[in-house]
């Protein structure tokens, strides 16, 4: 056999190799390597009542590249190889819009950012979703997206922890939610009060929150309170309960339109930050961010987590709008690591949907490594 000859059988018999080795490989692994998160010393204010500086402000277009309305802005993922955000709508159809060039922003190589194409969001064999869609909630890792979305107690459509690719939106799988936050008969999650908040810890799992209390636990503990729950790296895709977050006093979650929008996980630890946001006349939205250590119990029973720190962001800048999603950006020419938020704008004609960019105050009395969460 020439020497050409035997080049090109070992090269059939490699590539034949590692087709069945990657048959073999579980649907349920991680296919990317899973981004780095900042830690608290790199990602917070030091101390933390220097509290959070107003780097930009944008104001998000109205229209796509296709001439279509887009907006309803509920959540943003940063891919910081590409430059890009991911902005997650919660609008009907089920979309995502991506926009380049944060990072340019940022070092002031540009004076906006670009934005990209829109990605629709498909069942299993590319058909269009039903028009009951609610994206609330945005993880992604590699070319997989994870979108948790709001119910409305009817079995047709109820609030759904799904897995979509990112090159064709296609459905790849569904999660379903627990027992206890499923529509029974006096418990369950409140209608358009579903689960808002999710993000990826550094374990690779999933934790996902409800906006606003379950109706079974409304009248309880004197507080308002929201469920947590985790999908474990590696598991057999079953949701399961990981305890508590008190947000506010008994009945501010109807009162006041109180809830928990967005979860961001902070380095290796339990420890996340929360957006919470109300809405009351004549005063009109807030918008405060707060840092949890989250439990590590599973029982339902178990005293909900109080915040360990809490920021007023409207004080520091932010539009009065509804604000709903988080993500970190790209590391700022002074090293700091930014936080960036986006509001939905509900589609309504005189609001706008807000892209804004905070970053961490460092003080003069600043203690390097102080954290333990």
């Amino acid at each position: 056999m020439s020497t050409l000859a035997v080049a090109v059988a070992v090269a059939v018999v490699v590539a034949v190799v590692m087709m069945f080795q990657s048959n073999l490989v579980p649907k349920n692994m991680m296919a990317a390597a899973l981004p780095a998160l900042p830690s608290p010393a790199q990602a917070l204010p030091c101390p933390l009542a220097a509290g959070w500086e107003l780097i930009h402000n944008i104001e998000l277009p109205g229209r796509g590249l296709d001439g279509d309305r887009v907006g309803g802005f509920s959540a943003v993922a940063y891919q910081r190889k590409e430059d890009r955000l991911w902005l997650l709508s919660d609008a009907t159809t089920g979309y995502l819009v991506s926009f380049t060039g944060l990072s340019r922003l940022l070092q002031g190589e540009q004076a906006s950012l670009q934005g990209g194409r829109r990605l629709l969001l498909r069942g299993r064999e590319g058909s269009s979703l039903p028009a009951d869609f609610d994206g609330e909630g945005l993880v992604l890792n590699g070319n997989q997206i994870w979108i948790v979305s709001e119910g409305r107690r009817r079995p047709e459509r109820r609030a759904r922890l799904q897995s979509y690719n990112l090159l064709n939106g296609r459905l790849q799988r569904e999660v379903p939610l627990l027992a206890d936050w499923q529509e029974t008969e006096g418990q369950g999650l409140a209608a358009n009060k579903g689960p808002e908040a999710l993000t990826q810890m550094a374990s690779g799992d999933l934790v996902m929150a409800a906006e606003a209390p379950l109706i079974q636990d409304s009248a309880q503990q004197g507080k308002d309170w929201v469920r947590f729950a985790r999908l474990r790296t590696g598991s057999d895709h079953r949701l399961e309960p990981h305890g508590g977050f008190e947000i506010g006093p008994a009945g501010a979650a109807v009162s006041l339109k109180l809830g928990l929008t967005e979860l961001l996980a902070l380095g290796e630890g339990p420890a996340v930050l929360a957006l919470l946001r109300s809405f009351a006349l004549p005063v009109g939205w807030s918008a405060h961010l707060q840092v949890l250590r989250l439990s590590g119990s599973e029982s339902p029973s178990a005293p909900p987590i109080q915040a360990l720190q809490s920021w007023d962001l409207l004080a520091s800048g932010l539009p009065s709008a509804n604000w709903e999603g988080m993500a970190w950006g790209p590391v700022m020419k002074d090293g700091r690591i930014p936080l960036v938020l986006v509001s939905d704008d509900g589609f309504h004609p005189f609001q706008s949907s807000w892209l804004s960019v905070l970053a961490p105050r460092r003080g003069p009395d600043c203690v390097p490594n102080r954290f333990a969460f």
